[in-house]
């Protein structure tokens, strides 16, 4: 097992780019993704009762978890990291690989959501379906990801922080519309915390599992980049407690704004916020015009997104590298920026083929969503794992984690597996339930042993 001190020395090699503002802005970006408000919105009022249990059970256990481990191991490759030393080399590697499998998989569907945005900026859905005008927009943004990120952070943050931005300005956008629509007489009423008591079935359930795991996750994966930041161990923990409350205010009073325009039965949950938007200002000529701004400000997160997902994901295998579990070629630095440039080249490529496969099978609504639930229980693996550290790992980390750590760990581990479980289940119509989650299934054992063979194979190269 390679030491943290080994970690700090390899980490040398990088530049310092993100300092608090960065981490900051890049957190709410990351964390705020904008298809949840529509999600919650299918719960209509009973929205606001779930996203503060979302809060309470998960969001904030997440952040003491994140701010706890980081605080005491702030290493370049973040979750990685804490997995291996915390566990051993083996769950670290297979840690590492579910997160960067959700990553490849995710990443891949963005050209596609890029595209669908690009065609409701232009007034033009039909656009934004199209099959050549999505390849145009995915090989664009595979060949500027590839570059910006080869350029390292000290390129990508602006475009982290510009989607920070343009997220809290879509937001404040939407937050706004009803009081707009007041002004104009277009509702009636408008009551932001209205709180009606919960109805508890398997779609609640189901929605709170993706209100929490899916809409409120996201803290740890900047500390991938900890070997790139100022002052890792105070920054990272800080921009977390400067982000939550900015990001929890941002769900529920948008949530509330998409039910002040859209009916919980007709909230389109692919782009709730486009949607809103051009029912509430398309009436309007001039006012109308801030939809398309308030869509592209939204499509600039999306950008952003990528360029952090990528920068993330090509810092595992060279970390990995680092720790001889992949071969040193990924662990290779540009001779100028200091990135992982064969661990870029190798990712992009994998986005990309990915990407092209999935726009070949647009309109193959099962597989995508197998795909597409799969990528969620990795993601949900990798936090079974981050959870589990101050309740079962950390052995040789004196003092122990206190027990009120260790209460909302096992609160975040426990609405963790939910989420996982309920993923396993179609949100669509299919010919079979059992059929589907047994796809599912085979996908994450298949990977996971393909995972644990990658590992032994390297395992068995080295020497002694």
């Amino acid at each position: 097992m390679a030491s943290a001190e080994s970690v700090r020395s390899h980490s040398l090699e990088l530049k310092k780019e993100l300092g608090l503002r960065d981490l900051i802005l890049t957190q709410i970006m990351y964390v705020v993704g904008t298809g949840w408000v529509g999600t919650a919105a299918k719960l209509g009022n009973q929205q606001i009762f779930f996203w503060l249990a979302a809060i309470a059970m998960f969001y904030a256990p997440q952040a003491a978890v994140v701010i706890y481990l980081n605080r005491r191991m702030p290493l370049e490759g973040g979750l990685y990291q804490w997995a291996k030393l915390g566990f051993n080399d083996f769950v670290g590697f297979l840690v590492g690989w579910n997160l960067w499998l959700y990553v490849i998989l995710i990443v891949a569907t963005f050209g596609l959501g890029i595209a669908a945005s690009l065609g409701y900026a232009l007034g033009s859905q039909e656009l934004g379906g199209n099959k050549g005008f999505i390849l145009l927009v995915t090989c664009s943004l595979v060949l500027f990801l590839t570059t910006v990120t080869t350029l390292g952070l000290g390129v990508g943050k602006w475009f982290q922080n510009a989607g920070g931005l343009g997220i809290l300005l879509a937001f404040g956008t939407l937050i706004l519309l009803p009081f707009l629509g007041l002004h104009r007489d277009s509702i009636r009423a408008y009551h932001p915390l209205a709180l009606e008591a919960p109805a508890i079935s398997l779609l609640s359930l189901n929605i709170f599992g993706k209100m929490s795991m899916g809409a409120f996750s996201g803290f740890e994966y900047v500390a991938i980049l900890a070997g790139e930041c100022k002052n890792p161990a105070r920054n990272i923990g800080r921009s977390v407690l400067i982000a939550s409350p900015i990001i929890a205010l941002m769900f529920i009073l948008g949530t509330s704004a998409v039910l002040a325009f859209v009916s919980p039965d007709q909230v389109d949950l692919v782009g709730p916020i486009p949607q809103v938007l051009t029912v509430a200002l398309g009436r309007f000529r001039w006012v109308g015009l801030i939809a398309p701004v308030a869509i592209m400000l939204l499509v600039g997160r999306q950008i952003g997104n990528s360029t952090l997902s990528v920068a993330g994901s090509t810092r595992l295998p060279m970390v990995a590298g680092w720790d001889h579990l992949l071969p040193q070629w990924f662990s290779q630095l540009h001779p100028k920026y200091k990135t992982p440039v064969n661990s870029i080249l190798f990712v992009g490529t994998m986005i990309l083929v990915l990407s092209l496969l999935g726009i070949t099978g647009v309109g193959e609504q099962e597989g995508f969503q197998i795909l597409d639930n799969a990528a969620g229980v990795f993601y949900g693996i990798s936090y079974l794992a981050m959870f589990a550290l101050p309740i079962l790992g950390l052995r040789h980390i004196q003092p122990a984690p206190p027990l009120w750590l260790r209460a909302a760990a096992a609160s975040g581990f426990l609405v963790t597996l939910l989420y996982c479980v309920l993923s396993m289940l179609p949100i669509i119509q299919v010919a079979s339930w059992l059929s589907f989650s047994l796809k599912i299934g085979g996908v994450i054992v298949g990977a996971n042993l393909l995972g644990a063979s990658l590992y032994w194979i390297e395992q068995r190269k080295r020497p002694g």
